[in-house]
């Protein structure tokens, strides 16, 4: 599947601008993890992309979210490491832990998207260009923290080697390049 295939099949499953917004950032968020760790960039962007692909037809149940999207994708003949991650990003669904790093990463970075995101709201001028790493990193520390956001998740970025303030650095420049794209 490549990108342009992988796009049809999102706007076919995703309707909320919202949510595509997101999976265009885990995108961007993943391809730059990939890049950082040396994998391959094209598998994990489009695992970010199409992570969430059932979230709207399961009505966002986290006992089944993700495992339909394995399914689905798994019956396109998508690639199986990242049908495997995918499955994963919700433990909920499945209730087993994650052991890869791709499992790791693809957790971690869609999980820091929406950090970022809620970030911006609280700035002025609402956009990713005004957001310094210090400031994702601080709001992790604060008592009203991100609805729907995981500490736990962000901090997985250490499993796969990656020090929290790096991961958020990379993350929001990751971002920065579609700022334009997901309206931020």
């Amino acid at each position: 599947m490549n990108r342009e295939e992988a796009v049809k099949l999102l706007e076919e499953y995703i309707e909320s601008p919202r949510m595509r917004n997101h999976c265009y950032a885990s995108e961007a968020v993943l391809r730059s993890l990939a890049k950082r760790l040396g994998k391959d960039e094209e598998t994990w962007g489009l695992a970010g992309l199409l992570h969430d692909l059932d979230v709207e037809k399961v009505n966002g149940d986290p006992k089944t979210h993700g495992v339909e999207t394995a399914r689905i994708l798994t019956e396109l003949g998508f690639d199986e490491e990242a049908v495997e991650a995918i499955k994963m990003h919700n433990e909920e669904a499945t209730g087993l832990d994650r052991t890869t790093e791709f499992q790791h990463a693809l957790s971690c970075g869609e999980t820091i998207t929406g950090m970022i995101v809620a970030t911006t709201l609280v700035y002025p001028d609402k956009k990713i260009a005004s957001i310094k790493t210090k400031s994702v990193t601080k709001r992790m520390k604060q008592a009203a923290f991100a609805a729907s956001v995981s500490r736990e998740k962000i901090m997985e970025c250490e499993q796969i080697g990656i020090p929290l303030n790096e991961f958020a650095e990379l993350s929001v420049e990751a971002m920065k390049g579609i700022s334009d794209q997901i309206g931020l």
